[in-house]
């Protein structure tokens, strides 16, 4: 696990850095997960409407609440985007992590800020052939529902 580990709000700075982990994330799940449909420049502005960066042009939840999870053990001392969660509010939209880094606590950590954030419980969904997020969610206590 980083040795730093920070979690805060993200913020519409955090755009870029949130697109280029999705899209890596995405990348490196393949094939367990479908490759994303659109293009970088697509995903980029609906994350810029999710973090408040650009105006919405698509419906989304007013509560919908996203979280970053930065490392501060990067160069320098410099802090680095290492997870992301997106929590609206009966449902856990997005939680991805830098690929290089799953398996080291990071996901857990924010999945635990999920569950407290939601203590009433919340859905989600994960593709079926990405056993490694099934299982995840599973250690963690989380149940299948068909």
């Amino acid at each position: 696990m980083p040795t730093d580990l920070t979690l805060r709000i993200a913020v519409p700075q955090d755009a870029a850095a949130v697109t280029g982990l999705f899209l890596a994330a995405r990348e490196a799940a393949y094939p367990a997960m479908p490759r994303s449909i659109h293009p970088p420049h697509e995903v980029r502005g609906w994350i810029g409407e999710v973090l408040g960066e650009r105006p919405r042009t698509i419906p989304m939840p007013d509560a919908r609440e996203t979280w970053v999870a930065e490392d501060g053990a990067g160069s320098a001392g410099d802090k680095e985007l290492v997870g992301y969660l997106v929590l609206d509010p009966e449902w856990l939209h997005s939680l991805y992590v830098r690929p290089d880094l799953i398996g080291g606590g990071i996901g857990a950590t924010l999945l635990d800020l999920a569950k407290s954030l939601r203590p009433e419980g919340f859905g989600l969904w994960v593709f079926e052939t990405n056993v490694r997020a099934r299982e995840f969610y599973q250690r963690h206590g989380l149940a299948v529902v068909r």
